[in-house]
């Protein structure tokens, strides 16, 4: 992500604000990093243009959720491109558009193209993938909707009956739906939404939450869920996203089980199952060193293993 200039400057913006107000612990993942750069930012519209000083975490709510609808639908629709059908859908005024771009100008921006309409699209798709997710999230919070999955015919007085025993399964919807794309693209999307689930994160959305429950037995279901479809051996692409959402989940064990095998030095005997050979391509990926030269010789030779460190071959600008 540090190599991404939008990354580089939001990393500023969020850490510059912190540093100068002293705040609390920095963050540490993607989803704290991003929740604070819409927070910081909703403030600084709420002081600019509407002449209020802030002094907690304060979102507008109508501006948060139209965006976040706004962006989930054409995420899924793989739409970067937003056109003034699209504002309505999402029920965003088009005479009020520009109040949107004008209060939120580094979030979401209006253009004017040449002889067209004018279109409308954020900063970055990683804005867009964001406020999709805290979108699906508060959905199902607020209005038990699991937005991953086709509207359910069940009576809303079951639905709320069963909250309990479904309240994981947006999740897990995500999840399946993420693994079925061959794109990618609800990679980043995933790993926010599950990041939101996280109670440390979701103290900064209590303007926004209707509803509060106790998230740490959804947590640890989730967290299983996610290790079983790692050990069904996923592409290696979509298997290292995986890895960054157990990262944005908290949860390390898998990491930690392959960084005792690689201070052991037992890396070069074919014994790792595909759980553990995925782990290790992700600390491999995603080590502080950098990969110039890598020593395929340290580890197992047997064809399984080769092909596992392909990517890491790959990210590497030379291989031994």
């Amino acid at each position: 992500m540090c190599h991404i200039p939008v990354f580089c400057w939001i990393s500023a913006t969020v850490l510059e604000h912190m540093l100068k107000h002293k705040r609390e612990e920095m963050p540490k993942t993607l989803t704290e990093m991003y929740t604070h750069l819409v927070v910081f930012h909703t403030k600084q519209k709420n002081e600019k243009y509407l002449g209020k000083e802030e002094t907690g975490q304060q979102w507008n709510k109508e501006s948060i959720l139209s965006l976040g609808k706004l962006a989930f639908q054409q995420l899924v629709n793989g739409n970067l491109i937003f056109y003034e059908e699209d504002l309505k859908e999402a029920g965003i005024d088009v005479n009020e558009a520009s109040v949107y771009s004008g209060l939120c100008t580094q979030l979401f921006k209006e253009e004017c193209v040449l002889y067209q309409d004018k279109v409308y699209c954020f900063v970055h798709l990683s804005i867009q993938e964001f406020l999709a997710a805290v979108y699906v999230f508060l959905s199902f919070i607020n209005n038990n909707e699991n937005l991953m999955e086709k509207p359910q015919s069940t009576s809303r007085n079951l639905s709320v009956l069963f909250m309990d025993k479904h309240k994981v399964t947006v999740y897990k919807s995500a999840v399946d739906k993420a693994l079925k794309s061959e794109t990618g693209n609800l990679d980043l999307f995933l790993r926010f939404l599950l990041g939101l689930s996280l109670e440390s994160n979701q103290k900064y959305l209590r303007s926004l939450l209707t509803k509060t429950r106790s998230s740490s037995h959804y947590h640890e279901k989730t967290v299983k869920y996610i290790k079983k479809k790692i050990r069904k051996n996923p592409s290696p692409e979509r298997c290292i996203n995986l890895f960054h959402c157990l990262n944005e989940l908290n949860d390390h064990s898998l990491v930690e089980e392959i960084q005792s095998f690689l201070r052991s030095g037992s890396l070069s005997k074919p014994n790792l199952s595909p759980a553990q050979w995925s782990a290790l391509v992700f600390v491999l990926l995603t080590s502080e060193k950098e990969l110039d030269v890598f020593d395929l010789k340290k580890y197992s030779r047997s064809e399984e293993g080769l092909l596992r460190l392909l990517p890491v071959v790959k990210a590497s600008r030379a291989a031994l």
